[in-house]
């Protein structure tokens, strides 16, 4: 609760773990693959972020915008590239766990936007954090709700591959929702609580959805002119 944690910052040993995560997605192709990349707007998963999805170290030369800046949030870490790293998004909705805990509380956006000039912010309603309250901690079924909202949002997008880079309770609080109808195994890997830097791949399909959305691979052909025989009828005729 003390004020010394307000948006909490990662530490060495979180910057570590960030480092493990960035070589596995790079070394299994997921970075390849990544169309989109959604975060909360709080300094520890901005920071997570940039480390696992933004480009190799930065330059003053470098003819691009920096994704991070050097030592940001205390981080003694270089200025990153954005160069050849997917589009980052952060969006309010993924946030942690609201109200009384001060590591909660994100910041201005527009110190966010010094320190991580790539990083899209335009969706943020204001600069100040007017969602999180001092004496008013959000219910669990407020954080779910708010789980669903974003999910629901995410059907908008159209990109296929998305990580979402968010929080441990938010993601606990959103998914167990999800599963009542599927194995008691199944649900139960779905509600278990992440682990730092833990990732994990989820295909959502909206039931109601299938087969609205054709694919954009599909080619529907063309029916040559002329007679639409069987190779052996056209042979009697000949």
């Amino acid at each position: 609760m003390s004020p010394e944690y307000f948006d909490a910052h990662i530490t060495p040993l979180g910057w570590q773990q960030v480092d493990n995560l960035r070589k596995h997605v790079h070394e299994c192709g997921l970075a390849k693959r990544i169309d989109l990349v959604i975060t909360s707007p709080l300094l520890r998963t901005l920071q997570t972020t940039v480390g696992v999805f933004g480009g190799e170290g930065y330059t003053d030369r470098m003819d691009i915008v920096p994704l991070m800046v050097a030592n940001a949030g205390n981080s003694g870490r270089a200025a990153i590239s954005s160069l050849n790293c997917p589009p980052i998004i952060a969006v309010e909705l993924c946030r942690e766990h609201l109200g009384v805990h001060p590591c909660d509380k994100r910041r201005n956006i527009s110190d966010y936007q010094f320190l991580f000039p790539a990083i899209d912010f335009s969706l943020a309603k204001s600069d100040e954090d007017t969602w999180w309250k001092a004496d008013v901690r959000e219910t669990k079924e407020e954080v779910a709700a708010r789980g669903l909202k974003f999910l629901n949002w995410l059907w908008t997008r159209k990109e296929k591959e998305i990580a979402i880079v968010t929080h441990s309770g938010f993601l606990f609080h959103t998914l167990s929702a999800f599963g009542n109808d599927c194995h008691p195994l199944v649900k139960k890997e779905i509600c278990q609580h992440f682990a730092n830097c833990e990732l994990r791949s989820l295909v959502i399909v909206d039931r109601s959805m299938m087969g609205l959305d054709p694919s954009a691979t599909n080619y529907p052909g063309k029916i040559p002119s002329g007679l639409d025989l069987p190779s052996d009828v056209v042979d009697e005729k000949a």
